[in-house]
């Protein structure tokens, strides 16, 4: 299977399933791979995945995205996204990877950040790049339920309310999520982040890049969700820098 978007060189793409999770391996056979996990309400084919391949194969790299819980192939299929759920997948898809390749870097977005902050605090990647990354989901959820005026207590005892704007709390969620915070972060990382994210603050990242040594780089302006030509534009140019320096432990 091959890929084009906006009349670029095609991609070459080989479907996958990795323990019956629906996957992408981008470009040919190498010994660098990076694992890419996508956002909510995205895929394993979003633009900035698609971005990024064209990136790391013209490096010749690989790249291994997939489909997160009740996204991409699997929307309809499963109810909610649970972090119980998404975790050890996360765990899963990282040993295929390190099998198929010596040498690992990650890319996540927005959620798939979090959820790749809790699966892999003990893993070691060549390089890390997060674009608009929740690193305090606990505060985002926390300023959710402020927006809305819910309660913990109502949480609690009415256990999901949905939302108006269509995401739905859950207190076995939240619950999760409180009890297992962000302690460790072992891989060098670069974050791209927009001045104007409406949904991870600046101080959670200022903490974050504080805590683990990252390097960010903002776009004045940019929304949590890149998406017009200019903001993706500025997303390739900090991956063509990201993508040669950003090395892990020892490299």
């Amino acid at each position: 299977m091959t890929i084009e978007r906006d009349a670029q060189p095609l991609l070459k793409t080989t479907p996958l399933s990795i323990a019956g999770i629906p996957a992408i391996l981008w470009g040919e056979p190498s010994s660098r791979l990076i694992l890419a996990v996508h956002g909510n309400h995205s895929s394993k084919e979003d633009d900035v995945i698609v971005r990024l391949a064209r990136a790391a194969v013209a490096r010749g790299e690989q790249v291994l995205s997939f489909d997160l819980p009740a996204h991409g192939e699997r929307k309809g299929k499963e109810a909610v996204c649970h972090v119980r759920q998404a975790v050890p997948e996360l765990q899963a898809i990282l040993h295929h990877a390190q099998e198929r390749s010596a040498h690992v870097s990650l890319f996540a977005c927005s959620m798939g950040a979090y959820f790749s902050l809790l699966a892999f605090s003990k893993a070691k990647f060549e390089r890390c790049l997060f674009l608009s990354p929740v690193v305090d989901m606990a505060r985002l959820i926390d300023n959710m339920m402020g927006w809305f005026g819910v309660s913990v207590e109502r949480l609690q005892q009415e256990q999901s309310i949905p939302l108006p704007i269509g995401e739905t709390l859950f207190w076995d969620y939240y619950r999760h999520v409180k009890d297992n915070p962000v302690l460790a972060w072992p891989s060098a990382t670069a974050i791209l982040y927009g001045s104007a994210d409406e949904l991870c603050e600046r101080e959670c990242i200022d903490d974050f890049c504080q805590r683990f040594a990252a390097a960010l780089t903002v776009l004045d302006q940019a929304p949590h969700y890149f998406n017009t030509p200019g903001q993706l534009a500025f997303f390739e140019q900090w991956l063509a820098r990201s993508l040669p320096s950003i090395k892990g432990p020892g490299q």
